[in-house]
């Protein structure tokens, strides 16, 4: 299916009133210069609708059909601006259209979580579906996927400075990776005329879908070992990382690619079902001594120990996992 060529268009962007623009058309059609037709008559005698009027009733009704096919045609002059002569140049597009796009796709990129900002969704709209209707498709789904680019580099500028800080660098990925998703969540749906003309039919993929993949090639992917090594050292201390975080980090991981959670099936069975195979009777043994390691670990602990008292039992009296 070819992109939808324009039937309407927004006032408000373009800054064209259309109010009143047949009365304007019938005045400018009515200064025309006087012209000649092939028999030498002139035209500009019939510039009035009173006179055309005259000249109708003057004649048999029989033969209105012939004189209404003789009549000069007078080809209304057409404002610029008007919906059928209106067009984007390359120009409109750098300087208008793209630019305020732009400043709407910073501010979801930087907004903190559970803040508000005042967008026209509505605004922006306006401006991809005329963009898309103008034939710029292409070019506006590039802009994005580049602008989208070099603010994924800025976000592993900013992990590289925590690079050595194993907190500071969890809790720093786990921000910026749900400050993108959930700026996805508004720039989509500004992009939603585009996505449906132009990338679900020519591209035969899907707006949202893309741009995950690129934060995960342009930033998961770089860091991801790094991460899960770290995940897995503070996942043994207690509280190291807030509960939340931990939960956070593993999910919005997940989410993004499944196959994240091969490189340590045991870290993410923590927070996440279905990722370990079913139990197997067979391997009992083993996971009572895995259980059993559990708890060792956790008596072991600076946090255990620090609210013992007497009517806590001690350690070699815990119920025990047996076979």
């Amino acid at each position: 299916m070819d992109e939808p060529m324009e039937a309407s268009f927004d006032p408000g962007i373009d800054g064209v009133n259309l109010q009143n623009q047949g009365a304007q058309q019938v005045v400018e059609g009515s200064h025309l210069p006087s012209t000649q037709n092939s028999m030498g008559i002139s035209c500009n005698n019939m510039h009035s609708d009173t006179s055309a009027i005259s000249m109708s009733s003057s004649h048999p009704a029989g033969d209105s059909e012939d004189n209404t096919n003789n009549k000069p045609h007078f080809t209304p002059l057409l404002r610029p601006g008007s919906m059928v002569m209106m067009t984007l140049t390359e120009e409109d597009y750098e300087m208008q259209y793209w630019p305020k796009l732009k400043t709407a796709i910073d501010q979801l990129l930087n907004i903190k979580p559970g803040a508000y900002i005042p967008i026209s969704y509505e605004q922006m709209y306006s401006c991809v579906y005329k963009c898309v209707c103008k034939q710029f498709s292409e070019r506006l789904y590039n802009d994005l996927l580049h602008h989208l680019s070099s603010h994924m580099e800025h976000l592993n500028q900013e992990l590289k400075n925590h690079k050595g800080e194993t907190i500071p660098y969890i809790e720093t990925f786990s921000f910026l990776m749900h400050q993108y998703l959930q700026a996805l969540s508004g720039i989509v749906p500004i992009f939603n005329y585009m996505n449906r003309f132009y990338v679900e039919n020519k591209l035969k993929t899907d707006l949202n879908e893309e741009l995950r993949k690129l934060f995960c090639s342009k930033v998961v992917d770089i860091h991801i070992s790094d991460l899960i090594k770290l995940l897995d050292e503070v996942s043994s201390i207690p509280f190291a990382i807030s509960p939340p975080t931990m939960a956070s980090v593993m999910k919005n991981l997940y989410a993004l690619n499944e196959d994240y959670s091969k490189l340590n099936p045991a870290l993410f069975s923590r927070y996440l079902p279905n990722i370990l195979p079913p139990t197997d009777p067979s391997m009992l043994e083993q996971y009572a001594m895995e259980a059993r390691r559990v708890q060792e670990l956790i008596a072991s602990t600076e946090f255990n120990k620090s609210h013992e008292s007497n009517r806590k039992r001690v350690y070699e009296e815990d119920i025990s996992v047996t076979i």
